[in-house]
């Protein structure tokens, strides 16, 4: 077969497209050149596309926030079936060998379920799994330890029956079955969801770079009521964060802080500042958030990260989605800022996260 016709070949997919942009849904499969076979559960779509996906963060994927290929398809009843979990781990021992995946990884297709028959599913068939492999599993790691570009297996199972395929965490959108790591938002430092939004965006960005060690500079933009920031302190990074609005009460005193009650558009570092990350959440108009970014950014030391919540709320339609996009982006390269990766996190709502770096 040569390499046109093998083009044209037809695959079979699982994307996830958040419930946010459930309005979007058919433009963006038809970006795709997607074939809609299956919706499952809220989020996920069963879809077959001529070819191969784009590369993950391309354009037409940024509304997908995880996809596998579907190398296994088995629709059934898990809850109903008798002796699923051996059944199921035989077939995939079976199909995929140890040797060539770096671990194995199952969750399920509705994370929200309350009921947790599911999630106890997914844990047992995942154990079972690498038992029938065997020796060839005893090197598989663990969830958190996975190279983002080496292969794994991830299996999603629901009441609709099982589906699974091999992918690298980076070309899924995600080191986990699904792409959400579950962070919790009752600790005691947590002060708002926007630390639930850094936590995952730190834990999205290892599938392209490392995080900046501990220690690390950030320049937070916009920190008020100090959700992000006291994320930050806790990881042990310093931060400067500014606001015209105080922060929680919580946060003054702790190590690592330094607060300017001030506009943003106003602020300047002092001589000799350097950072060795910004971040921005704020609301308002975007291209006013992105300036102070830009602006700022030469206090950056050189590759120095810059993490950008791109609001979207109260655009409609798709194609004005995509032009959001594109204006950042290039608002952002004029300034010498290099997209990285840009995605959609679980803990966003209408809005988007974008990893930039500075270039030389």
């Amino acid at each position: 077969m040569n390499p046109e016709s093998k083009s044209r070949e037809t695959r079979t997919y699982l994307l996830r497209i958040p419930i946010h942009f459930k309005d979007q849904v058919a433009d963006v499969l038809a970006d795709l050149n997607a074939e809609l076979v299956r919706k499952l559960g809220t989020e996920y779509f069963l879809v077959r596309v001529r070819g191969d996906l784009p590369s993950a963060g391309a354009e037409r994927l940024r509304f997908v926030r995880w996809s596998i290929p579907m190398d296994h398809v088995w629709p059934c009843k898990p809850l109903k079936m008798e002796d699923f979990i051996e059944k199921a781990a035989r077939t995939l021992a079976d199909k995929f060998p140890a040797d060539s995946l770096q671990g194995v990884f199952v969750g399920v297709l509705d994370p929200s379920a309350r009921d947790g028959h599911y999630k106890s599913l997914a844990k047992s068939l995942r154990g079972r799994v690498i038992q029938r492999m065997g020796d060839g599993a005893k090197g598989f790691v663990k969830v958190e330890e996975q190279v983002s570009t080496s292969a794994s297996l991830f299996c999603l199972l629901g009441e609709e029956g099982l589906y699974a395929g091999v992918a690298s965490p980076r070309s899924a959108n995600g080191f986990y079955p699904g792409g959400t790591k579950f962070i919790s938002q009752s600790a005691p430092h947590m002060i708002s969801r926007a630390g639930a939004k850094i936590a995952e965006a730190l834990h999205y960005l290892r599938l392209y770079r490392e995080v900046p060690p501990e220690g690390s500079h950030w320049l937070e933009l916009g920190a008020c009521p100090g959700g992000m920031t006291s994320e930050l302190l806790e990881r042990r990074y310093r931060v400067t964060a500014v606001d015209r609005a105080p922060l929680d009460d919580r946060l003054y005193g702790r190590e690592g802080l330094t607060f300017h009650k001030a506009d943003v558009a106003d602020y300047s570092p002092g001589p000799g500042a350097n950072f060795d990350a910004v971040l921005c959440d704020m609301n308002g108009e975007t291209g006013f958030a992105l300036r102070q970014v830009v602006r700022l950014s030469r206090f950056l030391n050189r590759g120095g990260l810059a993490v950008f919540t791109l609001k979207a709320a109260g655009i409609g339609s798709y194609r004005e989605y995509l032009g959001h996009h594109e204006s950042a982006i290039r608002q952002a390269g004029a300034g010498g800022l290099r997209l990285l990766a840009n995605t959609h996190l679980t803990y966003n709502r209408h809005e988007f996260t974008l990893f930039f770096e500075k270039q030389g």
